[in-house]
């Protein structure tokens, strides 16, 4: 099995590429395993983050960003368990030629130690910045403090075995996501 690593930093379009790739793979995203185990918690450190008994994941990003303490004990809490769930994919899809996992925090943790290959998504940081606005409704101020909290995407773009630039269209993401299946498909076939 070509375990495969997608990532990228902030809104720079990883979830586009999950959905291009899931239509020939098996994509798995760490982000939608996260909320999960998020929503299991009974409480955080004394601060009501919940809302209807749910995670409430704009009052959790709002604290944690602002506090590196929180930022911290939250991510001692919750990587191990996403690296478990990683292992676990791994282990129930043995049998797949190729398998994508979705990793936004891949260098931030020692999560690129898992994959064979990483799949970085690049874009401009002022359009990740205008995304991550409209996107999650943030003031430039807190969009941000959520973009200055990863490693620079050109040092994770050095530790990358490919890139795709996401700086236009959809069509044309879905086209570079396409000559990368290709490139892919023959580094299979060759080995």
């Amino acid at each position: 099995m070509l375990k495969i690593a997608i990532t990228g930093n902030i809104a720079s379009g990883k979830s586009q590429v999950e959905k291009i790739l899931s239509k020939q793979f098996k994509v798995f995203d760490t982000d939608k395993i996260a909320h999960k185990k998020l929503n299991n918690l009974k409480e955080f450190y004394g601060y009501d983050v919940f809302t209807n008994g749910i995670i409430d994941r704009e009052k959790l990003g709002k604290l944690v960003f602002n506090n590196p303490v929180l930022k911290t004990k939250l991510e001692n809490i919750i990587h191990p368990l996403i690296k478990e769930e990683i292992l676990k994919i791994f282990a129930e899809n043995k049998d797949e030629n190729i398998i994508f996992i979705s990793v936004p925090l891949l260098f931030e943790t020692d999560f690129y130690k898992l994959f064979d290959k990483i799949l970085f998504i690049s874009a401009d940081e002022n359009l990740r910045l205008e995304r991550l606005q409209k996107r999650n409704n943030l003031s430039k101020e807190d969009a941000l403090l959520r973009i200055n909290a990863q490693i620079s995407q050109e040092e994770k773009i050095k530790k990358s075995d490919y890139v795709i630039e996401n700086n236009t269209t959809i069509d044309n993401l879905e086209k570079e996501v396409l000559i990368f299946i290709r490139k892919l498909h023959s580094l299979i076939h060759l080995k």
